[in-house]
């Protein structure tokens, strides 16, 4: 949430314990050292799953899940699911699940974290938020 980024995902035909903890896996591999970081979920049974709670137990993660019916509390997903429907999904007829998949990923890489800038971040895309806000810790340190 600090920077809007997207930072772990992966994609499949269905909404498993097994796709949401490869999605885990990768912001893992992509941020290194994550003990203590926070991950919100919904109430998904994919969330509730043994396999799921060991992969955070295991990169000690804390887990966190909204409230039943509490729907600000996946406001901030929710509206970035909606808008990769607009941008990608709802674009144009997509002949296979391969295409699909790699328009996503290159939306998602090139576009959204690179960029699409946003007003929340001071109209900054949110790698480049990022940059700036790694380089003022580091001065400040």
């Amino acid at each position: 949430m600090f920077g809007n980024r997207i930072v772990g995902y992966a994609t499949g035909p269905r909404m498993t314990a097994r796709l949401a903890v490869a999605a885990l896996e990768d912001a893992v591999a992509r941020r290194g050292n994550v003990a203590g970081c926070i991950v919100h979920s919904d109430r998904g049974s994919q969330f509730r799953a043994r396999r799921f709670r060991k992969a955070l137990r295991r990169h000690q993660l804390v887990g966190s899940m909204g409230r039943v019916g509490a729907a600000g509390d996946n406001a901030a997903m929710e509206s970035f699911f909606s808008t990769l429907q607009t941008n990608v999904l709802d674009s144009r007829r997509w002949e296979t699940r391969t295409q699909l998949r790699l328009a996503i990923i290159h939306w998602i890489e090139a576009t959204y974290n690179r960029r699409r800038r946003q007003r929340r971040l001071g109209k900054l895309s949110p790698v480049a938020f990022e940059d700036i806000m790694r380089s003022a810790v580091a001065l400040a340190a």
